[in-house]
């Protein structure tokens, strides 16, 4: 079986920042894209910022230059470095893997979410 554990969500004011962390565990053989959704009341879950496993990155644009995303491939693990937050940033963050536990069939998996919410 495969876990993933998110931490470092929380209450935070505007403009400031949180850091989120993703850890893998369980039968895995390989990762490849690591990544980081968000989901709003009310609205879709959309891609955040992913990273393959050379380190290539992808981020969406509200977020560019304010978000930083990275990994460590050893520890099986993906964080996300939020800076200057707004209040638009309030979402539940859901760490996404795409993980094989053999040698050719590559899923997805989910973590349960941490809440992030700026507000004043």
């Amino acid at each position: 079986q495969v876990q993933l554990v998110e931490s470092g969500g929380g209450l935070v004011q505007p403009g400031g920042s949180l850091r989120l962390s993703c850890a893998a565990s369980g039968s895995i053989f390989r990762i490849n894209v690591m990544g980081w959704y968000r989901q709003a009341p009310g609205k879709q879950r959309e891609l955040v910022a992913s990273i393959t496993s050379e380190g290539s990155t992808n981020y969406e644009d509200s977020v560019k230059g304010r978000f930083t995303i990275s990994r460590d491939n050893a520890k099986k693990t993906v964080s996300l470095q939020m800076n200057s937050l707004n209040p638009e940033d309030t979402a539940l963050y859901l760490c996404n893997v795409w993980l094989s536990q053999g040698a050719i069939m590559f899923n997805s998996y989910w973590g349960q979410g941490t809440q992030v919410t700026v507000s004043a």
